[in-house]
């Protein structure tokens, strides 16, 4: 078994319920959070969003509402002019040219405002069922740590990463190694001391004698 095989395995049973944190009902309530997500904590969101999704049940409804509406609800989410904006001009699309259905195709939701690749992998994944991998602060810097990949942006880092790892374990992955960036390997002071995967690690390799 090969070590990233090996790291995943570990961390499948450190986090053997791997989801995304945000809460949401269907695909149009989860690209929404993703969106708000952005340079915010799932756990802010998760406060906004029912607040937004009583004003805007449907993206239909999201579509029409005035955006200094939005502006005032997601206002505790950070960036809320251009996240308002996104979000109002993302319902408008996919109302004119999906029928008011979220697409689940990583391209086409590339085309909608304010959905980047990580979103769209976001979006596919978690509310379709897809295999992808959404490479985000926590994915970039735990991959890199690791040795899974050896990347200096997050398209290299997602790449690497689809080629390392089967393509049915794609979208686990992206849990499992989220969730241990979140809670183990974070950015200022990982906690090696505890990490279940530092024998497979080569930061702690490379560090071992500041951390022993």
């Amino acid at each position: 078994m090969s070590d990233t095989l090996a790291i995943l395995e570990i961390l499948s049973k450190d986090f053997p319920n791997a989801k995304s944190e945000l809460i949401y009902n269907s695909p149009y309530e989860l690209i929404v959070a993703v969106i708000l997500s952005a340079q915010c904590t799932d756990k802010r969101v998760n406060t906004v969003t029912p607040k937004l999704f009583e004003v805007a049940p449907t993206v239909e409804a999201l579509a029409q509402t005035d955006t200094e509406t939005i502006e005032e609800i997601i206002r505790p989410c950070g960036f809320y002019h251009v996240k308002a904006q996104h979000l109002k001009q993302m319902a408008q699309d996919v109302v004119a040219r999906y029928g008011g259905q979220i697409p689940c195709d990583v391209s086409e939701l590339q085309t909608l405002a304010g959905v980047g690749r990580k979103t769209a992998n976001v979006v596919c994944a978690v509310a379709f069922g897809g295999q992808a991998i959404a490479v985000d602060t926590h994915v970039f810097r735990v991959s890199n740590r690791l040795g899974i990949v050896n990347a200096s942006n997050v398209l290299d880092t997602e790449k690497q990463l689809m080629q390392a790892i089967p393509r049915e374990m794609w979208a686990d992955s992206h849990h499992y190694i989220l969730l241990h960036g979140r809670y183990v390997c974070k950015a200022r002071n990982p906690h090696c001391d505890v990490c279940s995967v530092q024998k497979l690690c080569k930061y702690y390799k490379e560090h071992n004698e500041q951390h022993v």
